[in-house]
């Protein structure tokens, strides 16, 4: 039977880590251990109990919690001063089979997570600013800060955010926040193509109306809020008569009269986007696509002409991303798909153990890459205890 180590404290934490024989995995819930290479351990480093809220300074827009606090909890803490993650982190528990809300501030983190907003307000590691964290050495180091600008050395944070795990064990993080939008709408706009949809999203983003979020949705995607046909959807933020103003400003600049949906609807409808519920609930392998958004469109007819056969698929982030779900058989597709990418990456979010120890599921890196992430894992993890394989195999 595994071993299981549940610290409460850094120290604990740190005494785990030193004193175990084999290769550890990192969990917080465990709401995304299905994303990922599978890790081949001994031992389950379980820091779930590593939770709650250590300092909140609504003023100074800075929080600082413990790694494996629920983000649920966090959300809460920041909506009764009405402030936000401004980066939109998605629940993915229920796209991995599991219950919704009990997904971690750590974990987020160790993935970089990030939803809609992104383009607007940057991914998770643009809001990381300090970290308590644990090595593969067992030994407890800090990192950045409690203020929004530091010059204390080397930031960590950016390497940390995105790591999954595979250089340290978080025990407390310190994040900034930012005040949350008083109200939303959102324009939804219908008949438009894959290419016609992102040359709108780019005109629409780069505007002056302040869009804070464009996706488009192919028919059949989500047709129980936007109907069968697909559409377009560009959210605007902020007070009631800002987006009024706004909003007639982006139908000018577009030409395009579109349907308005309401604060509830584009709620709604943002959130479905954000946790990807288009695919909760099926067998399908699901793959993330990060692209020049000028070739987005280009890069889903190279799928579809590659013989792969029917898809489903959405763009977020203006056609910077591309969510793209199909069979999981065979290599679920990772030769034709990473083939149709010339710039960019795919990365293979959900599918079956076996799929995943067999294929790539992280974009393969040129040799140079390779040797500097292997360096990059031995500073900090020499002897490969902390979640080894989990990217990349043998690293």
């Amino acid at each position: 039977m595994s071993a299981a180590f549940e610290p409460r404290t850094a120290a604990e934490l740190a005494a785990a880590v030193a004193g175990s024989s084999g290769p550890l995995e990192i969990i917080g819930a465990g709401s995304k251990r299905g994303l990922g290479r599978p890790v081949n351990s001994g031992g389950l480093l379980d820091l779930s109990r590593l939770s709650g809220i250590i300092l909140y300074e609504p003023e100074e827009l800075v929080l600082t919690a413990a790694a494996g606090t629920p983000l649920a909890e966090i959300e809460q803490a920041l909506a009764g001063r009405k402030q936000m993650l401004a980066f939109e982190p998605p629940d993915l528990g229920p796209l991995y089979g599991g219950p919704a809300g009990q997904g971690t501030l750590g974990g987020m983190l160790a993935c970089n997570l990030a939803g809609p907003r992104r383009p607007k307000a940057g991914a998770a590691r643009d809001h990381f600013l300090g970290a308590l964290a644990v090595n593969g050495q067992g030994e407890i180091f800090k990192t950045g800060g409690r203020v929004v600008k530091n010059v204390t050395g080397y930031d960590l944070c950016k390497l940390l955010a995105g790591s999954f795990g595979t250089l340290a064990a978080l025990v407390e993080v310190t994040m900034k926040v930012l005040p949350a939008p008083e109200h939303e709408r959102t324009l939804a706009i219908g008949g438009l193509d894959d290419a016609r949809a992102v040359s709108l999203m780019t005109r629409a983003l780069g505007s002056a109306a302040e869009v804070s979020a464009a996706a488009h949705l192919p028919a059949g995607i989500m047709p129980s809020l936007i109907g069968d046909g697909g559409a377009t959807l560009l959210r605007l933020e902020g007070t009631a008569i800002s987006i009024t103003e706004r909003l007639a400003l982006l139908r000018r600049e577009l030409e395009e009269a579109g349907t308005e949906l309401e604060e509830s609807a584009s709620r709604e409808s943002w959130q479905s986007l954000r946790d990807l519920r288009p695919f909760h609930g099926t067998e399908e392998a699901l793959w993330r696509l990060s692209v020049p958004p000028a070739e987005s469109a280009s890069v889903m007819r190279a799928i579809a002409a590659s013989g792969l056969g029917p898809v489903r698929h959405f763009y977020d982030w203006g056609g910077g991303q591309i969510w793209l779900a199909l069979p999981a058989t065979g290599d679920a597709g990772a030769a034709r798909i990473r083939g149709a990418v010339a710039r960019g990456h795919a990365t293979l979010m959900r599918a079956p153990l076996p799929l995943r120890a067999a294929v790539d599921v992280f974009q393969p890196q040129e040799p140079a890459l390779t040797t500097l992430a292997r360096r990059v894992k031995e500073s900090f993890d020499p002897a490969g205890r902390l979640n080894p394989g989990r990217m990349y195999q043998g690293i």
